[in-house]
């Protein structure tokens, strides 16, 4: 397959660029840091672009760069901790960009691109946007926005073959993720949310992710994917 990873430098973006690249793919790696996108296209033998995804001309560019293109998949994003009443304005709006703009400008490109020949696109929200978590309101109203889209787009673009699914993970274990994972009391707080008592991995989540888009699961669409643990659904004793 060829495959575009918008966000590919990141924690899961580049889990999942490694497993689709040990398995033959043909990828192309998007990212804003010129050093790291450009190190794991090295890494992989792997095209790269640097780009803000937020961009939907950057976006669309990127994919009539690469031209024929059977899966994308979106992993940009951001996280803020921080009840409503503290957050800035300029921090609500730096989440939904880097959050559910770039979803919306993958699904847009990735739609032109498909329109005849179909293909998937996965996108990524969160558990925190199914169900509610203190101090979650901006990135969960981004990544509700994001099953929103991926539902709606899933509708819009079936009868071109088009599949759009979206993962929802827990807490995983990334850079973006470190003042959590690297602090002592707040991954153990943290794994114990989780019903099965870890915080999850990137490969976790990059495992779904290639399951998805293969086409041996070309009957699957419209759909959001816990991939966290049970945190989104049930409650450990």
């Amino acid at each position: 397959m060829r495959v575009i990873v918008i966000g590919g430098a990141g924690g899961i973006g580049s889990a999942l660029a490694r497993r689709l690249s040990e398995n033959g793919h043909e990828l192309l790696l998007a990212g804003r840091t010129a050093s790291r996108i450009e190190a794991l296209g090295r890494e992989l033998g792997a095209m790269s672009v640097v780009l803000d995804a937020a961009s939907f001309e950057a976006v669309e560019a990127s994919f009539q760069q690469f031209g024929p293109v059977d899966a994308a998949v979106n992993c940009a994003g951001s996280l803020l901790l921080k009840p409503a009443h503290l957050t800035t304005e300029k921090e609500y709006r730096e989440t939904v960009e880097l959050s559910l703009t770039t979803a919306f400008a993958t699904v847009r490109a990735a739609a032109k691109a498909m329109m005849n020949s179909g293909g998937s696109i996965v996108l990524c929200a969160t558990a925190a946007a199914r169900a509610g978590f203190a101090n979650h309101e901006a990135i969960a109203a981004a990544k509700g926005g994001v099953i929103g889209l991926t539902l709606s787009a899933a509708a819009s673009y079936a009868p071109r073959n088009i599949r759009v699914n979206c993962v929802a993970p827990g807490l995983v274990a990334t850079p973006l993720t470190s003042r959590i994972t690297q602090n002592e009391a707040g991954l153990k707080a943290s794994q114990g949310m989780h019903a099965l008592g870890r915080i999850g991995s990137p490969g976790d989540v990059a495992s779904a992710i290639a399951w998805l888009i293969d086409p041996a699961n070309s009957w699957i669409t419209g759909q959001v994917i816990g991939v966290d643990g049970g945190l989104g659904t049930i409650r450990p004793r």
